[in-house]
């Protein structure tokens, strides 16, 4: 679950009927008004399954007076605040949305016989899709037999991009944020080394997110890099 307790009903993605058909969403990160939008859609009638911030969309999309599917998904998103990234698949689309800050990575791959939505490239590699280009802050990409189109419900902001995907979650031959993560973190190394050197024999990394931290810091402090620690 992004929030809520880890229990089974909060497991994603999350189901439900919409008036249009069936629709299930998945996300990354975390809405930080889910409070006050949890009380106004109680107050709706809504009847929540789970206690995660995620099935907020799909309450959002129910009670949207909008006529069509992309204008009340546009609407809904408009209201949630906080860092996100929506994988959503309906009877006829697949659908992808990043929040206007941009917080959470997310791109647009095809393969020879359709198209990718996934958080990181490293996806793509695994089957064999061609990376095309990151889902924009702000941005929404529907995708449905006519192939890809895009919709910007937000005001344009300042992207704001979490450091955490370089430093600890993102898999090293990942491309976030038009970076590849394992040169970022080499070069987080190497400048860890110039502004705090020590006296040390060895360089070892707490595996597996800052192994290339820890080459960066070997190959400037020119201490060796050794393997110190296993996962278990």
């Amino acid at each position: 679950s992004t929030t809520g307790s880890n229990r089974i009903m909060n497991v994603q993605p999350i189901l439900a009927a919409d008036r249009e058909g069936p629709v299930a969403v998945g996300h990354n990160g975390n809405f930080t008004n889910t409070r006050a939008l949890h009380e106004m859609l109680i107050q709706k009638g809504a009847i929540f399954q789970t206690t995660v911030d995620s099935e907020l969309v799909i309450h959002l999309l129910a009670t949207s007076q909008k006529p069509t599917f992309e204008e009340r998904l546009s609407e809904a998103l408009t209201q949630i605040e906080g860092a996100y990234c929506l994988v959503m698949l309906t009877k006829d689309s697949i659908i992808g949305a990043r929040d206007p800050y941009g917080f959470r990575p997310l791109c647009l791959g095809k393969t020879e016989t359709g198209w990718v939505i996934a958080s990181e490239t490293c996806a793509l590699d695994i089957i064999g899709a061609e990376y095309v280009r990151e889902v924009e802050p702000g941005e929404i990409v529907i995708i449905d037999k006519n192939g890809p189109r895009s919709i910007k419900p937000h005001p344009a902001q300042e992207p704001h991009f979490c450091i955490f995907e370089y430093i600890y979650f993102s898999r090293p031959d990942s491309f976030i944020f038009g970076e590849c993560v394992d040169t970022i973190r080499r070069s987080i190394g190497r400048q860890l080394a110039v502004e705090h050197p020590v006296k040390a024999d060895i360089v070892i990394s707490v595996p597996d997110s800052s192994n290339s931290a820890a080459l960066g810091y070997s190959a400037v402090s020119g201490f060796p890099f050794e393997i110190g620690l296993i996962r278990n």
